[in-house]
């Protein structure tokens, strides 16, 4: 059987678990539910990718979807980066009792299902051909996340609790006036940018050192 086959199979398969798993246990008890998290909305990014490489592989579709895989991968590598970050700066930082969720969860959606996505963006697919499409995408779902938290979930939650509000998904961003918390979103969105034209870069020399892709 065609190896990229079987692993786009994983990939997909492990995707539509986790989410299904959070769609059932991932508690709507709060406004937004677990959909508050960047990384929920990375690992539905992730899904939904899968399931067009696997339409693709499987010659049902001939649309590569270019700029939107290469925008989750780059969510994906934010959600790795600034998850750990500030965890081991502070546990309660980004949890609220500072306590990891079960292995294989954080395992799955703060390491190798990310990882698993970058691959195929990388190696298989090769993405990275329209910037501009990705730029945009990239863009527009940093922005839209940013104004839920803001406009939404902060408003119609009560916790977390902070020093200064209340209600925005990760804890420390409560400790933080709103003029700070806009220099940490627009900090995080340049660097999201910029690991876009690193991931670029990378396609380029792999494409480049292997110009014959074994598979679409």
């Amino acid at each position: 059987m065609n190896p990229t086959l079987i692993y786009r199979w994983i990939v997909f398969l492990l995707a539509a678990g986790y989410c299904i798993r959070t769609m059932v246990f991932g508690g709507f008890d709060a406004f937004g539910g677990p959909f508050r998290y960047l990384t929920i909305w990375a690992l539905f990014a992730s899904f939904f990718a899968a399931s067009r490489m696997m339409a693709i592989i499987e010659g049902r579709s001939t649309r590569r979807w270019d700029g939107f895989v290469c925008m989750t991968a780059v969510i994906n590598t934010m959600v790795v980066f600034l998850y750990w970050r500030l965890y081991f700066a502070d546990p309660t930082s980004v949890t609220r009792d500072g306590q990891l969720a079960a292995w294989h969860l954080e395992i799955y959606l703060h390491l190798a299902g990310p990882l698993l996505q970058i691959i195929d963006t990388l190696f298989i697919h090769r993405s990275y051909r329209r910037l501009g499409a990705a730029l945009l995408w990239l863009l527009g779902v940093l922005a839209a996340y940013i104004v839920w938290a803001e406009l939404l979930v902060q408003p119609m939650n009560d916790s977390p609790r902070g020093s200064v509000t209340s209600g925005l998904p990760y804890p420390f961003l409560n400790d933080l006036e709103l003029p700070q918390r806009m220099v940490f979103y627009s900090t995080n969105v340049a660097t999201a940018v910029v690991l876009l034209f690193i991931f670029a870069a990378i396609a380029t020399l792999v494409r480049r050192r292997f110009p014959v892709p074994a598979t679409p």
